[in-house]
């Protein structure tokens, strides 16, 4: 199963994500991004604002996690802000293609919350504001698509992996 963590930046994906494989037996997480870093010197002739609009992107994104998740035989955490249904629908089907359960999970928050959490980190603070507005373009449809919708407003990281730990279908976790 690849447990995708989809939401604005300063959510909580990652710091839902590394908690994680301590509550999900034979799992461990998968950073989508990293198939961006190998692409970046690859294509740095092919300019793009996101190396999710390079079309290699996501079938690679999807193919990396089917080969790692059958490599480990352990399933696949993936925080990543995906905010353009096209580019979730292509990486999903790939992944449910490779014959992969997707559990698709929204982590939620208003914007003083989410503006507060990247104000307080030093990570690409000017570009992830400058996605808030994409998200909440974003925010309905994600909504609808994903099987899992949490509101990080309020909750500790600890709590948020424990509520999506305990969604999670066919683990036998409670």
């Amino acid at each position: 199963m690849i447990v995708w963590l989809n939401g604005a930046f300063g959510a909580g994906k990652t710091a839902t994500a590394l908690r994680l494989p301590g509550l999900v037996p034979g799992s461990r997480v998968f950073d989508p991004e990293t198939v961006g870093y190998m692409l970046r010197p690859n294509l740095a002739d092919h300019a793009v604002s996101d190396f999710q609009h390079w079309p290699p992107w996501r079938p690679l994104v999807a193919a990396t996690a089917a080969e790692l998740a059958r490599y480990t035989g352990e399933h696949l955490i993936a925080p990543q802000t995906v905010l353009i249904r096209e580019y979730l629908e292509e990486i999903f089907t790939g992944l449910r293609m490779a014959g992969l359960a997707v559990f698709h999970v929204l982590l939620d928050a208003d914007d003083d919350v989410l503006r507060r959490r990247i104000h307080g980190s030093d990570e690409a603070r000017e570009w992830r504001l400058a996605h808030l507005a994409r998200y909440r373009a974003a925010r309905t449809w994600l909504i609808e698509a994903a099987d899992l919708v949490v509101d990080t407003a309020v909750l500790t990281p600890d709590e948020v992996a424990s509520r999506v730990a305990s969604a999670l279908p066919g683990l036998g976790l409670t």
